[in-house]
């Protein structure tokens, strides 16, 4: 299994030094891969009709292809994964272009996690749809996987029109496309057309049923649910050895490939967050 970390950006702040310095040393701790998640805008609390979401405009999210750019310039090995990327509220071949160039330029060290997303205010921003995001994210799959692997593509579907064109330079190889979320759409989506799912349940046994719904909706779709991936997210907390160790057992036992170490939220300090890096990779002899 794979252990990863996710960059706490809502805590860590700006400052590009120690975005190296947290990406240098996961990489050199050896975790395999840095996920961060995604929001474009936040929303005021006090604008009209009231915001109840978890993050507000103050709260910091750096753009996630921009963040792995910056990441992969100064690392070798580690891969990058967002978790999730939200879709439906992006133009699908420049999401598709700018995949492309990250996986390019970072020798093919990026993994596509997707989602719906709950905010609708970033929806009416950028000046997409909410109410039909779930039907539209299928067919971004699709278009996506087509301009990463033909030079030119014609399409015509119902929400995408490309008119004999491509992408260049394209990824050496398709981009993995996982998927998150926990609705019964989203785990047929999983079990069809996803390379993997990335649950947002915090232990194995909560994640059991809904698994068990994937590899039998896989297997009703003609697919070997051992090919689909399972990345799930394991919270620091306190650093209590004896809960990670159980925490990690479960997971493993129950087939995660991957899984990411989750600091943020622990109100921690920048040297703070790096400190419970170095404490989870000892815990763990990670790179021995």
């Amino acid at each position: 299994m794979d252990i990863g970390v996710v960059f706490p950006q809502t805590e860590f702040g700006s400052n590009p030094a120690a975005i190296k310095d947290y990406a240098q040393t996961a990489e050199a701790l050896g975790y395999t891969h840095i996920l961060a998640y995604d929001h474009v805008l936040g929303a005021n609390p006090d604008r009209p009709g009231g915001w109840h979401g978890p993050y507000t405009y103050q709260t910091p999210f750096h753009e996630v292809f921009t963040l792995f750019s910056f990441m992969a310039a100064v690392t070798k090995q580690i891969e990058f994964v967002t978790g999730i990327l939200i879709l439906p509220q992006r133009q699908t071949a420049l999401a598709a272009k700018q995949a492309a160039e990250l996986a390019v330029l970072s020798g093919g060290r990026f993994r596509m996690g997707v989602g719906i997303g709950w905010n609708a205010v970033e929806y009416t921003a950028l000046n997409e749809d909410f109410s039909n995001r779930g039907k539209r994210v299928e067919e971004q799959i699709d278009v996506m996987r087509k301009l990463w692997s033909q030079e030119l593509v014609t399409y015509e579907g119902k929400w995408h029109s490309i008119p004999d064109a491509g992408i260049n330079p394209l990824p050496k190889s398709p981009i993995p496309i996982w998927l998150g979320g926990h609705h019964d759409n989203v785990l047929r989506r999983v079990a069809t057309i996803g390379d993997g799912w990335m649950p947002n349940y915090r232990t194995a046994a909560e994640a059991q049923p809904s698994l068990e719904k994937i590899k039998q909706y896989a297997t009703e779709a003609g697919r070997n649910p051992d090919e689909i991936g399972l990345h799930p997210r394991v919270v620091y907390g306190e650093g209590d050895q004896n809960a990670l160790h159980d925490i990690m057992e479960d997971w493993d036992a129950l087939g995660a490939n991957h899984i990411s170490l989750n600091t943020m939220g622990s109100k921690f300090t920048t040297a703070q967050h790096i400190g419970a890096m170095r404490t989870f990779a000892g815990i763990f002899s990670l790179g021995k």
